[in-house]
């Protein structure tokens, strides 16, 4: 056995990527695509550079272009990565500058007017324009490989544009629409081709956060949501990939494990704490199950996962076979921890997959989100957010889902769900952080995330959980108004109420309602 359970919700988890959120991988996503027409694509997306407070300009939230950004597929059991894509921005900073009294002086902000609604339109109003290229290495991955960029099918060329972070409703006046415009058709060589995404995003991470951490300072049977979602309030930038099955698999084989890592170059510093990647980068940032660097891994050895590869999780299994969780909450609570070990039935949800569900033919245990590519994705309507234990064999840990309550699920695997009621008398209790959460939280189709939070306008308690309303929503109430013969106030045209949009996309305050149910 040569490895444990990673959590791929993983918000600042260890010391040394706590001070380092550009390269910091806070949740990763494993799906078949249940868009209609795309059932024959897998869906990747890691989330990285977490708690976003939308209003923080003027630099705003750009990736780490020395970093490298890759997500590892293993399709064939061995621990080891065959196929990995590996995405690079570029930030490009403009230097525009404005003439004072005959001078031309360069800039503070990162824009100089509105951004318009395509990638390139209205260039010469931006301050940075943000790029980047995405490459497939086969085998496995070290950085002496030659990288070959992928096509852009969209727009011709091998480099695609990042959409700026939505500083707020003047500078874009459509967001949304924006957003989408930067949506590419990408080529995967000759099996097939894809779409990919890179751009900040609502965070789609619920859990109750303060009192997770604060000795779980809630009600662990009480509503699943009962508690606050805190990070409803906040965006994170997304990496999303979708990906044909056919060029991900390999043979009679259906079932792939993947991970995302960030690395950086030797040269930037704190070496001393990554892995070596050849001989010139290393890995700061880990992420494959969602959880397991948060609330399994012992503080000791959290920066080491980080910097670890999957065929070394060995030195980390006593985390999973004698997990201290389920002992904590015994003690907190007085809810028996089960009484088996080793913990076989972790050992198979985190390090080998599920025997019968997601477990490869030949595996060497080691701890990565693993997916059935065979079993077929389930409509968004009829998901369940309980995943497998709730029937949804499409569903967490089978791969995860937006939509998929990780929280509450890890609380209940941790504590023996999968087990027999006589070594875990507490496994059938209805665990819950209070934070909940469901498919139909989120679009039912790529890149999945909500829309991010706007940085202006911004209201304590309403731009804050999304419900301000949209510059759509105040000309339409300005024209109503004029419509009416009467004229506007003041408050009605800045920071009026206005009824929700309705359309597939939930809003936010819907989501404030149902994102409730994660651990």
């Amino acid at each position: 056995m040569n490895a444990m359970p990673a959590d791929a919700s993983s918000h600042r988890e260890a010391p040394l990527i706590a001070g380092m959120p550009k390269v910091d991988g806070t949740d990763f996503y494993m799906f078949r695509s249940y868009e209609e027409g795309r059932e024959d694509h897998v869906v990747f997306i890691a989330n990285y550079l977490p708690l976003q407070d939308a209003y923080g300009g003027p630099n705003y939230f750009q990736l780490d272009p020395l970093a490298t950004y890759e997500i590892h597929i293993d399709n064939t059991g061995n621990a080891q990565e065959d196929i990995t894509f590996v995405v690079q921005v570029q930030n490009n900073v403009q230097n525009l500058t404005i003439p004072v009294d005959g001078v031309d002086v360069a800039v503070p902000l990162s824009n100089i007017g509105s951004f318009g609604l395509t990638p390139t339109e209205n260039d010469g109003v931006k301050n940075v324009i943000e790029t980047y290229t995405v490459s497939r290495v086969e085998g496995r991955r070290n950085f002496g490989k030659r990288l070959t960029p992928l096509q852009n099918l969209t727009v011709g060329g091998t480099t695609f544009r990042k959409p700026f972070d939505n500083i707020g409703e003047k500078s874009f006046p459509e967001y949304e629409t924006y957003a989408n415009n930067h949506i590419y058709d990408i080529r995967f060589g000759t099996c097939g081709d894809g779409r990919v995404f890179v751009g900040q995003r609502n965070d789609g991470f619920a859990v109750n956060l303060g009192e997770i951490f604060d000795l779980i300072n809630t009600d662990p049977l009480g509503p699943e949501d009962a508690g606050k979602n805190v990070l409803a309030d906040q965006n994170v930038t997304s990496i999303a990939l979708e990906v044909p099955v056919s060029c991900l698999t390999s043979g009679s084989e259906p079932v792939i494990g993947a991970w995302t890592t960030a690395t950086l170059p030797l040269q930037a510093g704190r070496a001393q704490a990554g892995t070596r990647m050849g001989q010139a980068r290393f890995q700061v940032s880990r992420l494959g199950a969602p959880l397991v660097n948060e609330v399994v891994i012992g503080l000791p050895d959290k920066d080491s996962f980080n910097a670890s590869h999957p065929s070394d999780d060995g030195q980390f299994a006593t985390y999973v076979t004698n997990p201290t969780l389920p002992a904590l909450i015994e003690i907190l609570f007085s809810a028996p921890a089960p009484d088996q070990y080793p913990r076989t039935d972790l050992v198979a949800a985190f390090l080998t997959g599920v025997e019968g569900l997601n477990q490869p033919m030949e595996v060497t245990a080691s701890e990565m989100l693993r997916l059935n590519t065979a079993i077929a994705p389930t409509a968004r309507a009829e998901q369940a957010n309980m995943g497998v234990i709730a029937g949804d064999v499409a569903g967490f840990p089978n791969g995860r889902r937006p939509g998929d309550d990780v929280v509450d699920i890890a609380l209940r695997v941790m504590m023996g769900v999968l087990l027999p009621e006589d070594v875990a008398p507490a496994g059938q209790l209805p665990l819950t952080d209070g934070a909940a959460v469901s498919a139909l939280d989120f679009p039912a189709a790529f890149p999945y995330l909500n829309t991010p939070l706007p940085g202006s306008p911004f209201s304590a308690g309403t731009n804050a959980v999304g419900t301000a309303p949209s510059a759509t929503q105040r000309r339409a109430a300005l024209a109503e108004s004029i419509g009416n013969g009467s004229k506007p106030t003041e408050t009605s045209q800045s920071t009026g109420t206005a009824t929700p949009e309705t359309s597939d996309q939930p809003t936010a305050s819907r989501r404030s309602h149902m994102d409730r149910d994660i651990l």
